[in-house]
């Protein structure tokens, strides 16, 4: 009994790891504002090209941060989220359509995070 215990509490104690924070400080503006980074990115995101290591992790975590509500997410990491987003939304609509499309197809989180994309001024 100890035993299934002390795996229940190692489990609960993984499942509320915080994702790695090693990329928090990687520079979102420069990746949104040159085509190249931008569309190295979004091409790894789509599995259409190769991944940088950061990509990877990204690419890794993300259906994960998607449907918990990026509840593992640092603060920065949350606004970083909130920034991509509302770039994507207002600057690259086609390619915020072709990762709803990927990580979001039947537009269940979209409609679940609507409330909290409000208040980031982000319309979904």
């Amino acid at each position: 009994m100890k035993i299934v215990i002390l795996f229940a509490l190692v489990a609960c104690a993984i499942a509320q790891e915080n994702y790695p924070t090693k990329y928090d400080n990687i520079d979102v503006e420069n990746i949104l504002n040159s085509d190249r980074h931008f569309k190295g990115y979004f091409n790894c995101l789509m599995e259409t090209g190769p991944c940088t290591p950061e990509g990877n992790e990204l690419k890794k975590y993300l259906p994960d941060a998607i449907a918990s509500g990026c509840n593992k997410c640092s603060e920065k990491q949350l606004e970083l989220t909130a920034k991509v987003v509302k770039f994507l939304v207002e600057e690259r609509p086609e390619e915020w359509k072709a990762l709803r499309g990927k990580y979001d197809p039947d537009n269940t989180f979209a409609e679940k995070y609507r409330e909290v994309a409000a208040k980031y001024g982000i319309p979904l």
